[in-house]
């Protein structure tokens, strides 16, 4: 009888717990397993970006874009992108990074799957292209990142702390490019006939 209620004591106890918290919001965290497509990039998050013009020609534009310790790259090749007004590119980079923000998207329930990286790796190929929506550039990159063993590890990137740099060369081309929403997959993808 005493184990019974000492039993039903925790359980009240531990009701009024989770009651207390919802309302304080001191307990669960919202779950970060997941991101969204439509998550907005940050900007001013590479302070020591540097950007030189090294191929201009009436066709395409080519930069070459340096990164430093402790800059973001998805935040500092938006803000160049915005700087430069660039409506249509593609570009490479390699280096290295302290940490990255992956992902994997799950077409199906139209979110995508966060993968941490939090060691030093080298960034073994990081490819991507910029477009328009709604007039504003649009940064979209897939990375392949190898670790000190030699596995690597890749996906759609939201965020690349570089360490001690990134060299991105980015080719700027003249023929703008937009994207339109894609309700199958909840992204926005580039539509050749705009």
């Amino acid at each position: 009888m005493k184990l019974r209620f000492v039993i039903g004591l925790l359980g009240i106890v531990g009701l009024c717990h989770v009651a207390v918290g919802q309302t304080t919001g001191a307990t669960q965290t919202p779950n970060d397993r997941f991101i969204s497509p439509s998550r907005p990039v940050p900007t001013g998050k590479a302070p020591g970006m540097e950007a030189k013009l090294v191929k201009d020609t009436p066709e395409e534009k080519i930069y070459a874009v340096i990164f430093h310790k402790g800059d973001e790259a998805l935040s500092g090749l938006t803000d160049f992108a915005i700087e430069h007004k660039v409506q249509d590119a593609h570009f490479t980079a390699i280096g290295a990074v302290s940490s990255a923000t992956l992902a994997w998207l799950d077409v199906q329930k139209k979110i995508y799957h966060r993968i941490d990286v939090a060691q030093q790796t080298e960034v073994l190929s990081l490819i991507g292209d910029v477009a328009t929506f709604n007039g504003k550039p649009v940064v979209h990159m897939h990375a392949i990142l190898g670790r000190q063993d030699g596995s690597t590890i890749g996906g759609h990137v939201f965020e690349l702390n570089v360490n001690p740099t990134l060299e991105v060369f980015v080719t700027v081309n003249t023929m703008p490019l937009k994207k339109r929403p894609d309700d199958a997959s909840g992204m926005k993808l580039i539509d050749p006939k705009q």
